[in-house]
């Protein structure tokens, strides 16, 4: 039998124990992070953490990036495949967690092809590695769903170097008795990088092709995810990072509209659409991204279940 207490069922005050206990172990880890690549993302998971109690470090591509990280209570440094880091191993002492965010290119994995040897050597000392992958590597499904367990088939060359990158992040794992995840993200966006963005300066296009809809992801809820991992690792777990919606960009453009009140842009046909080749290679991927195990596994509930919400909290707050 259950009863009302302040308006909940029995079962609703468990399930909010639950979260709340969840919130709780998430933010009593404390450690310190190692971030390859302190981008849009890194950035956000960095000064949550910092926020919290961390200590976090990592890599950039300028000295001018890295004076402002600095400024920020992130200790950066200046990397890429051209400028290996010379003092890695004064870097990563006492460092905990590890995120690599830096994209593959034609020779590789930078971080893996300079410095596999430097992670190797904390072996056991690592509590978690994630590497950031990206949705691509599913390639196109002509707008049907995939899941973690689906088969890697990319279509396009960016999509065979992150399957590339996985593996190799994933053998090092193995091979160094380190607990490797990845995280498959769909399209980011958040404050200041986002259709509303887009909108107001003009370059929004509202491209059409029947069928085809994206998936995408606020960074305030890849903070979350990522955050959720480290406090219940899983060595070798692959994790979708998306919404609960896939939709079609232009009614996202055309929401995005609507809250800045400016008049909606005509619909182009994708054949008249003239994108870059680049963008195209985005367009030929057409599939609907399954996100149950970050829910289920990892006990997530996004704040941001879909570009509406998302887009609306991002407009208010501005």
């Amino acid at each position: 039998m259950k009863f009302i207490l302040l308006g909940f069922t029995q079962d609703a005050l468990e399930n909010l124990a639950l979260i709340y206990n969840d919130l709780v172990r998430i933010k009593a880890i404390t450690g310190k992070l190692f971030c390859f690549g302190i981008g849009y993302t890194g950035e956000a998971l960095a000064c949550a953490l910092i926020a919290d109690g961390w200590q976090v470090a990592g890599t950039c591509r300028t000295q001018e990036t890295a004076a402002l990280l600095q400024a920020q209570g992130i200790d950066a440094v200046v990397f890429d495949r051209d400028q290996p880091l010379d003092n890695l191993a004064a870097l990563l002492e006492g460092v905990t967690h590890v995120l690599a965010s830096i994209p593959p290119d034609a020779s590789g994995d930078p971080v893996l092809d300079c410095h596999a040897r430097d992670l190797q050597s904390l072996g056991k000392d690592l509590d978690w590695v994630g590497y950031l992958s990206t949705t691509v590597v599913y390639g196109n499904r002509d707008g049907g769903w995939v899941d973690e367990t689906s088969p890697r088939t990319p279509a396009v060359e960016r999509g065979q170097r992150r399957v590339d990158a996985e593996d190799g992040w994933l053998a090092l794992g193995k091979a160094a008795n380190i607990s490797v995840h990845l995280f498959r993200l769909a399209g980011i966006y958040g404050p200041g990088r986002s259709a509303l963005d887009q909108v107001r300066a003009g370059r929004a296009k509202r491209v059409h092709r029947p069928g085809q809809v994206f998936s995408r992801i606020h960074v305030e809820d890849i903070v979350s995810i990522l955050r959720a991992s480290m406090a219940k690792p899983n060595a070798g777990a692959a994790y979708n990072v998306c919404d609960d919606n896939p939709a079609a960009p232009s009614e996202v453009t055309a929401f995005a509209c609507e809250l800045l009140n400016v008049p909606v842009p005509p619909i182009i046909p994708y054949e008249q659409a003239d994108l870059s080749p680049m963008a195209q290679t985005f367009w030929s991927d057409n599939k609907r991204v399954r996100n149950d195990r970050l829910h289920e596994e990892l006990g997530v509930t996004l704040k941001y279940p879909d570009y509406q919400s998302g887009l609306r909290t991002i407009f208010e707050a501005e």
